[in-house]
């Protein structure tokens, strides 16, 4: 079977958000036929849209998988339910939020599921991640996503240290 390769935007502000990513990076690694085959620092950012909520936390994952861009939403739809994410209304706070950003250069227009992510040239806290693991990413219908960052400079971004991004040992 053939596998595409997906970036996946994750973010949190609930609930431990770090937690909530690293536990995210590992149950995308484990999705049928998907292998997590990079993943990028933790970046605390402001929210945009609704203003009252705490920081977020965001990271992109790269996978490889056999699953269908609808297969892959709907497993990473139930992954967010699994996470106790609530959806009261338009950028609210969030335990978990995992979006499809890119799928193998596929551009796609369906109920539910656009690619690219419909906002990728609009979001800091998704290119800058997203540059860390893919340096040469191009956005369909948008360019090389390098320039596509500066049009968010305004947007500012704290990597969290590595230390911090890691679960305690015993």
């Amino acid at each position: 079977m053939s596998r595409s390769r997906a970036f996946i935007g994750l973010g949190s502000n609930l609930e431990e958000p770090e937690l909530q990513l690293l536990r995210a990076f590992d149950e995308l690694d484990a999705l049928p036929d998907t292998r997590l085959v990079a993943r990028s620092s933790l970046y605390r950012s402001a929210p945009l849209g609704y203003l009252d909520q705490p920081d977020f936390v965001n990271a992109v994952a790269a996978i490889d998988t056999g699953l269908t861009p609808r297969q892959l939403l709907e497993t990473l739809l139930a992954l967010e339910h699994r996470h106790g994410r609530v959806r009261d209304f338009l950028n609210g706070p969030r335990t978990l939020d995992l979006d499809i950003l890119l799928y193998d250069g596929l551009t796609l227009h369906e109920p539910g599921l656009t690619l690219p992510h419909p906002r990728i040239q609009d979001r800091a806290f998704v290119l800058l991640p997203l540059l860390e693991i893919a340096p040469d990413c191009v956005v369909p219908g948008h360019g090389p996503a390098t320039g596509l960052l500066y049009n968010c400079e305004d947007q500012r971004l704290e990597k969290l240290p590595a230390a911090a991004c890691e679960p305690d040992v015993v």
